[in-house]
Order: structure tokens, then sequence, then C-alpha cells
């Protein structure tokens, strides 16, 4: 720490009934008041030096003992003041970033100028630092932190532009030649002379974010803006600057918890619990102006944790918009944890700015035109004409940009699958926001609908917090009846849920999970089934052939007014929502008792379904099922169930972390 002393004679200033006097053999002759204190001191020094206390004492009456003289508005307060009275005095002082601010703007309020006297506190002060501080790079930092005492003082001064200039151009030129460590201004380890050298330190790109989180949220603002203006520094380092300033400031976001109640109980009031959002609403906002426009210059993590803080601190609409986009832009980087983001409604989760997310992102990666509309004309042609060089470069850039939006586009589909198996845990999550999440992603970006079937499964049984049944071991999986599913979801609502499952891309393990779920749709389940039956006589394994009221169930695409063999003659439309796409595949062979036991044991089928699809021959074919093969039903269920247990199981075993 640079410093710089003033003054040869002892401290002779001592305090004796509340009154702080300095020893003389001269009597004392003014009295000086500076907010609430009394000081007993003479004439000559000070008005020898001091121009403002001059034409105070020549407005006064001079006929009492003591000359009385008031400054109320004294600013630095009495420490400054006490350090301007020694310097008159001829009394040792000591000048340093800590104190420079204060000295400058009492010495400034007293007029200690060079038309005073030469030599005066003003000039050594302003010589000390232009030489001194503004050269080193904590005491920059010190006095630029110091000034936040003294706002208007230090802005009349120029002070806090001449630190702020200071401290830009030593990051943007000469960043070698400071000391760049992050923990000097706690370890006390910088104390440097006016005149002698700066040790040199382990050296890293981003020394400078750790010593500048200590400075307020306007100082930082207006650093940064001038770091940024240089151009010289990467935009990636800026945004490292504003990730340490925000975890440093902004208040650390509970997880699956209630954002108010926290925040409450730690502060207390609601007049502190405002006043606090107000000040972190105001620090947010200025980072969100601060951060760089280039992609990938802070993380995707960063800027959902800043999403985060915003809700929060009840952040303004157009500053939730602007995180969401920016997160739209590289969402593939994003994790499942970052995308929780807690709310102040019923919801957990606010799954609203997460599809104002997905909506961003889906409009990236617009590939441009390989080549530009030719005209007519002759001329117009060659005008715009281009090399077959540039042609196959812009081509391939093309084809980059386009293999790379559709990988990220795989990623998020990955992401939002796991963000699926997330929130519907949420017992107050509707079903169209769910569906709406889901169908955010392209088909294309969901290779297999695993993790989005155990997503729809979490949804659909909720209340069960997935828990499995493993004493059930005969029949599949039943749901006592004390306990129920998703609130207020009907048979219909969860047919409108599993349409977005594309059964042909489950795997294995997941059609036996679904073929014993109670919870699934009848016909998804006769969909998974036929698939994985279709699935096994493609691979080349046994199949089962199925009776002809069960095959008139898995008829393929055919025209629904054209009668099977098994369908009687009155046999009516089934309604488009109920159909589903089985086309391209050949004799399924399905594992008819569970089919059997899932048609038993749904009691109310037939209310259900009367009014939407009427007397159907297909259903009444399957409900009508002879008794005499339940022998080989039964054989068929005795050696697949106790496989299906072990593969349903073996399905949920997976661990949490690779929803990530």
């Amino acid at each position: 720490m640079k410093f710089m002393k003033l003054g040869s004679r002892p401290d002779t200033f001592y305090t004796s009934d509340s009154v702080r006097s300095v020893s003389s053999e001269v009597s004392s002759d003014l009295i000086v008041q500076v907010k609430g204190s009394r000081y007993l001191l003479h004439k000559f020094p000070l008005l020898s030096k001091c121009l403002r206390l001059q034409r105070l004492c020549s407005e006064s009456p001079d006929s009492q003992q003591y000359q009385i003289v008031q400054l109320p508005d004294f600013p630095g307060g009495i420490e400054a003041f006490e350090l301007c009275a020694k310097f008159c005095y001829g009394i040792t002082i000591t000048i340093s970033a800590y104190n420079i601010v204060s000295a400058r703007c009492a010495a400034e309020y007293l007029q200690m100028t060079e038309d005073v006297e030469k030599g005066n506190l003003m000039y050594k002060i302003e010589v000390f630092f232009n030489s001194c501080i503004l050269q080193g790079w904590k005491d920059s930092i010190v006095t630029l932190q110091s000034t936040k005492s003294f706002p208007t003082w230090s802005e009349d001064l120029d002070i806090t532009s001449r630190c702020i200039e200071a401290i830009s151009a030593k990051i943007i030129a000469q960043p070698s030649r400071v000391n760049m460590s992050h923990s000097h201004s706690r370890r006390g380890r910088d104390d440097v002379s006016c005149n002698g050298g700066e040790s040199h330190r382990h050296k890293a790109k981003g020394w400078w974010a750790e010593d500048l989180v200590e400075l307020s949220i306007d100082l930082f603002w207006r650093t940064l803006i001038a770091i940024k203006s240089g151009g010289k520094i990467p935009s990636n380092l800026i945004g490292d600057a504003l990730r340490i300033y925000a975890s440093r400031w902004l208040p650390n976001v509970p997880k699956d918890s209630n954002v108010n109640k926290d925040l409450e109980s730690d502060l207390g009031s609601d007049s502190v619990v405002g006043d606090l959002r107000s000040k972190h609403r105001l620090l947010l906002e200025s980072i969100i102006s601060l951060l760089p426009a280039e992609r990938g210059a802070v993380s995707c993590s960063f800027l959902l944790k800043l999403l985060k803080a915003a809700n929060l601190v009840n952040a303004s609409s157009s500053c939730k918009m602007e995180l969401a986009r920016r997160v739209g832009i590289q969402l593939d980087e994003a994790k499942v944890s970052d995308l929780l983001i807690p709310t102040k409604d019923s919801s957990l989760y606010d799954v609203d700015i997460v599809l104002t997310i997905l909506e961003q992102f889906m409009l990236q990666g617009q590939s441009p035109p390989i080549s530009p509309t030719r005209g007519k004309d002759g001329f117009e042609r060659r005008r715009r004409s281009r090399s077959a060089e540039n042609i196959k470069f812009e081509f391939q850039e093309s084809r980059r940009s386009s293999s790379a939006s559709h990988s990220s586009k795989l990623k998020v589909g990955k992401l939002v699958d796991g963000y699926l198996q997330k929130i519907a845990r949420d017992l107050n999550l509707p079903l169209s926001k769910f569906i709406a999440v889901a169908e955010a992603v392209p088909d294309f970006a969901r290779v297999e609908h695993d993790d989005l079937y155990r997503a729809i499964d979490i949804y659909l049984k909720n209340m069960l917090k997935n828990v499995e049944f493993e004493h059930v071991k005969v029949t599949p999986l039943i749901i006592p009846k004390n306990i129920q599913a998703h609130p207020d979801l009907n048979k219909s609502e969860r047919k409108r849920l599993c349409k977005i499952l594309d059964c042909k891309k489950l795997s294995m393990e997941a059609c036996t999970h679904a073929a014993q779920n109670e919870l699934l749709p009848l016909r998804v389940v006769v969909q998974v089934l036929f698939f994985d039956q279709a699935r096994t006589a493609t691979a080349g394994g046994p199949a089962t052939e199925l009776p002809s009221n069960i095959k008139a169930l898995f008829a393929q695409n055919g025209d629904p007014r054209k009668p099977t063999s098994s369908l009687s003659t009155n046999a009516t439309t089934v309604a488009p929502e109920d159909q589903w796409s089985v086309t391209g595949l050949k004799s399924p062979k399905s594992k008819l008792a569970t089919l059997r036991m899932k048609l038993a044991e749904d009691e109310d089928l037939e209310d259900n379904y009367t009014n939407e699809i009427g007397n159907n021959s297909k259903v009444k074919a399957v409900c009508s099922l002879p008794t005499g093969p339940k022998r080989m039903l039964s054989k068929l269920w005795s050696i697949n169930r106790t496989a299906g247990y072990a593969n349903k199981n073996k399905f949920f075993e997976r661990p949490e972390e690779k929803i990530s």
C-alpha cells in the first residue's frame, strides 16, 4: 500500500471535557464546531492555510474571547477535519488510499489552495494521487471503493472517473505489469512504496475479476463499461467477471422450495424483504445489461441461475424474456437441474419460462439458402454470380451448421425428457403444460421414447411417488383403491397424454413395463403389445398365431368401411382420436394373457366408450374372447410373467444422474 507523510511535529491534540484542544503556550482564540464536536484551536495556523475559515471569521463578530465557527456539513466528519487541522499545525499526518478521498474533499471544502499558500494540502494530495495512487492496482481499487461515501464530491473532483480510467487502462494495456493475486486485499501482502516495484505472482487471464468484486454495483458497472469499450478483453473474461460478481452479491436460490417463504424467514420483516429485493433487482438488471452479446461468453448454467434469481427478486418481465432468449441460444449446454426454476405460484417450478426458452431455441439453427435467386436477365445473372469455390464453401458451412443444429436438438430432446420426469412429480402441474413441454421438441429429436414414457408414468402415478409394489407377484401391477393417480385426471385426459408417446420407439424393457401398467389407456397397451410382438417376429423369434377376433383389433390401416371376417355388418367407424398407426408391420404375436387380464379388469370400459364409438364390433370381439383358449393364454402368461417383472423393475432402476 502506497502512502505519503506530511509534517514533522509530534501529535499534540488531546481531549478535555468533550473538547479537542492542542497543547500550546499561546492561548486558544478559535472554536470550530464540526458535526457536534468542538475544537479549541488558534486562528493563525488555520486561517493562514484555509480560505473558507478566513471568510467565516471575517463575517462573524470578534467581540468575545473565542470566535466560534460552525461547519455542520463538513465532508469526512471530524476525522477529515482533524487531519486538515494537524496539517496546518505542521503535525505529522499520513495520506493513503484509504483516506485520500476524505482528505481531498475536506481540503476542497476548506479551500486549502495554492492561492492561499504555496505547497498547500490540495496541491500535495493531487500530486500524490496522480503520481502514486493511480499508478498502483490495489490503491486505485481501494480509492475507487472509498468514493461511495462521498459520491457528489468525488464526481465533482473527478476522483471516481480517474480511478475507473486507471483501472481499465491497466487491465486493457498492461496486464502483465499488475499484481494479479485475487486474494491480496484480504491477506495484506501488497505493501509497496511510492517509487518501488510491485511483486509478480502467479498470473491468470481473469486475475482482475476477484479484485473488483467488492465494488458497489454502480462503480462495477462503470468499470466494466470502460473495460468493454477498450475492445481488447475477450468476451468470455467479461462473462467470468460477471459470474464472480453475481455469485458474491446475488442471493442463493433455494432448491425445491418456496422462494418467498425462504427469503422472508431469513430476513424477517416485510420492509426488509422489500428493500433487499429492490436492491437485488437493480443489481440483477445491471448484470444483464453487461452480458456480452457473443454466444458462449457466459455459460448456460449461469444464465439460468440469473433467471432463478430473477424469479426470486420479482424482476421485470422484459428482464426475464431477455434471459430466456439468451438461454435459448445455447440450451443444448444446460442440465436438468438448471431448468428447475422455482416459482411463487402453487406449482413447484416455472414451466412457462421453460416453454419460452424452448421456443427461442427452436428459432435457432435456421439455415440460409445455399444459393441466391437468379434473375432472367443475363447481366443480372452475371452481377449476382459467385465463384464455384464460394458456392462450395457456403454449401459446406450450411451443412455444418445444419448438422450442429441437429445434434443440439437431439441433446435438447434428451434434456426435455429428463425435465419432464422432474416436473411430473408436481401435483399442481396442469396436463396442458406437461404436454406443451413434451411437444415443444420435434419428433426427430427423440431417437427413443423410453425417457418420455418414464415421465408419463411418473405423471400418472405421482401420488405413488414412483413406488413399485413388489409384493404383487401373480397378477400385473394393480393400484390399491386407497391410492389414486394424478388428481382430476380422467381416462380421456390419459389418452390425450399418451398421444405424445410413439410406441415404435420404445425399447423391449419399456414395452414390458408398459404392457403391465394399469394406468395406461387400453389402446396404448394394445399398441405396445402389437409393436413388441411385431419386433419379435421381425427378429426371427417364434410367433404365436392370434385368433381372428384379436386380428380384427390389430387391423392395419384398413378402410373402416370394409368389414372383416370376424366383424359384424353393423360395425361403426372408430373415432379419429382413437385410431393408432400400425403401418408396415406383419404377423404380430401378443402377450395375450396380459391383454386378456387388462380387458377383464377394465370394469367401466363399455360405459366409457359407448358414447364415443357406439357398438364397436372390434371391442366386442376382444371382450368376448372364448373360454377355450384360456389354458393356452394362462400358459403363455406363466412363461412370461417372471421375466416381465424383472424387466419392469430393471427399467426403473436407472440412476437419476443420467437424466441430467
